[in-house]
């Protein structure tokens, strides 16, 4: 029984390791100009600022997953989600614990963006475009 259990929590590390390494891997873009760390229910910094054509980058370092989510129509209340004119919505998807998501702002403005399965909980962000 010991043995068995240890190997499924071994099996399991190596399952959350190789999470890790494949979120970093897949982007190629830019070096992003900000770095938002995804906890369990906030963002860090609740509040970043760029200039317009830079990256966010945003780093799921929780034992859930995440989504970054601007979609007014993806929100509960509203007013947890805004955009811009002319900027278009978005949504990150599930951004598995371990790895990370990039989005680049081209419209200036202010972006309120919130994570759907947290954002009762409080889990919301700003990124002001400038």
């Amino acid at each position: 029984m010991k043995t068995v259990l240890a190997a499924s929590i071994v099996c399991g590390l190596a399952l959350m390791v190789a999470g890790c390494s494949s979120g970093n891997s897949a982007y190629s873009g830019p070096e992003p100009a900000a770095t938002v760390v995804m906890h369990l229910h906030s963002f860090e910094p609740a509040a970043t600022t760029i200039k317009a054509g830079q990256t966010v980058r945003w780093n799921n370092t929780s034992i859930i997953w995440h989504t970054v989510t601007d979609d007014p129509a993806l929100a509960k209340d509203a007013s947890h989600a805004a955009l811009p004119g002319g900027a278009a919505a978005f949504d990150s998807g599930k951004v598995e614990a371990g790895s990370n998501w990039w989005h680049t702002f081209s419209v200036p403005g202010t972006y309120k963006y919130f994570c759907k399965p947290h954002e009762s909980k409080g889990m919301l962000g700003t990124v002001v475009v400038q």
